[in-house]
């Protein structure tokens, strides 16, 4: 063996466990709103995600990575923690002056790296309270920048006056309110500018990046250096942009010699918002899109980067989630997990490429206030009655402007084939009631610690949110 492979294979032994002599530093790039078809690779057209496109060639692609919940607060405190949101008694998307936040018993990924001394960050959209005690400095970050909820709660959302009342939405420097209703256009590029120099000042000691863009989530804003490039209008041009943020965090890594001890991942914190129509992205043929628990809201595009460890141009089929990278974190950079229970597991072997590891056997897919609206095995997906939002019964919104829902109800269990029918268009449950009977006990077992509203199950294992009444 020469010598450049002898050294890739000491790093590639050497960089899996927190006792490296150099440790793992990790960025976070959750995008918001971008769904399982909205890269180049993926079948996006109409623009190009190269950077993106070429961060999958040289690392690992999930093809079955889903969302903790398909809304954006929920899906948010599930990465973060490492918990099903509703054990943590977290749900939906918290608006201005929301009565419940992050508690701040439980442990963030910028607390679990603080035991490590990490220099810890989060650039974007934080989504986890709004209220002093449930912010990003009170919760194991060292910098912020960004905005305490999503950029449509303001008051120019297209809505406001008929459905909605925001007041001015803010931006945050640290626990100070800098501005208010600042130019969107912006954002990416203060987000992926800050983003660099934090790892320049960092470059001799641990660092972990959150970087959560508020894009493409609506309302679209652009820079003018992408204004009017993509064939995709102005959705687009962001996503454009926002390749050209991947590009240039990746850049900033090689120029700084920290390729080879920091694992990046990208992902999106729920499917598309499809009722925007052209200003939405692309679920990918995947049945409905975000807020609903059908694959289309749930299931997400996820990269993973991390030259000489992960084998370039893998990919990984097995069933993972937001939730399993807060253990992955945690065994990596040797730090300890919480006392608290956790719902994630470390995707560590999967990295390293063994095909025999199957970490995650399970998942289940709860919304709204508690309800858990199906199961799967990663083969198999089991949906249980319950009413749904659809987007197919009416023509989606255009401009920025939302089209119309309407509710479904579903009355009976049904049972998807994921493999042969990702779309979840066929029950195959007369044909396969067996398999319904083995999910069937996983979902139970749930209940039976996290309880179901739509059975009128109490769980014996949920922990409150952090309340607002509280602190104040």
């Amino acid at each position: 063996m020469n010598t450049k492979l002898l050294l890739l294979s000491a790093l590639g032994l050497s960089g899996w466990t927190g006792q490296a002599s150099q440790p793992v530093n990790f960025i976070l790039i959750n995008l918001d709103d971008v769904g399982y078809g909205d890269f180049s690779f993926n079948g996006a057209y109409g623009y190009t995600t190269h950077h993106i496109d070429k961060m999958a060639a040289e690392g690992m692609r999930f093809t079955h990575f889903l969302a903790a919940q398909p809304i954006s607060g929920a899906s948010r405190a599930g990465l973060l923690t490492g918990c099903y949101p509703n054990r943590i008694g977290f749900s939906g998307a918290p608006g201005p002056g929301s009565d419940y936040g992050i508690h701040p018993d439980e442990m963030t990924l910028g607390e679990l790296l603080k035991q490590k001394n990490y220099a810890t960050a989060i650039y974007g959209k934080w989504h986890l309270g709004d209220t002093h005690p449930f912010m990003p400095l009170q919760n194991g970050f060292d910098e912020y920048y960004g905005l305490p909820y999503s950029n449509d709660m303001w008051p120019f959302h297209p809505q406001q006056g008929e459905i909605f009342n925001f007041p001015d939405l803010p931006t945050y420097e640290g626990n100070d309110i800098i501005g208010y209703n600042t130019d969107q256009s912006c954002f990416t590029t203060d987000y992926t500018l800050r983003t660099v120099e934090f790892i320049k000042k960092n470059k001799k000691k641990p660092f972990f990046i959150y970087l959560a863009h508020s894009m493409p989530h609506v309302p679209l804003a652009v820079s003018d250096k992408f204004k009017g490039k993509s064939e995709q209008g102005l959705f687009g041009d962001v996503m454009m942009e926002l390749d050209w943020s991947v590009g240039e965090i990746l850049k900033a890594l090689r120029e700084n010699g920290l390729e080879e001890n920091t694992l990046v991942i990208l992902t999106s914190d729920n499917g598309p918002w499809a009722n925007y129509g052209n200003h939405a992205g692309s679920a990918g043929g995947l049945r409905e899109a975000k807020a609903t628990t059908f694959d289309g809201g749930n299931r997400i595009p996820c990269i993973m980067y991390w030259k000489g460890r992960i084998t370039a141009g893998s990919t990984c089929n097995k069933l993972a989630s937001h939730i399993d990278l807060f253990p992955t974190f945690a065994e990596l950079s040797g730090a300890t997990l919480p006392e608290r229970k956790i719902d994630g597991v470390s995707l560590v072997p999967l990295l390293k490429g063994d095909k025999t590891a199957n970490p995650r056997e399970s998942f289940v897919y709860y919304f709204n206030k508690n309800d858990l609206e199906a199961v799967t095995d990663g083969n198999y997906k089991l949906v249980f009655p319950h009413r749904y939002v659809t987007y197919g019964a009416y023509a989606p919104g255009n401009d920025g402007m939302p089209g119309k829902l309407t509710n479904v109800d579903i009355t009976k269990c049904e049972l998807y084939d994921l493999r042969r029918d990702p779309g979840e268009r066929y029950d195959i449950l007369s044909q396969h009631p067996e398999v319904a009977v083995k999910l069937m006990k996983i979902a139970d077992q749930m209940r039976e610690e996290l309880g179901d509203n739509l059975t009128r199950k109490k769980g014996s294992e949920q922990r409150p949110p952090g309340l607002t009444k509280d602190f104040q």
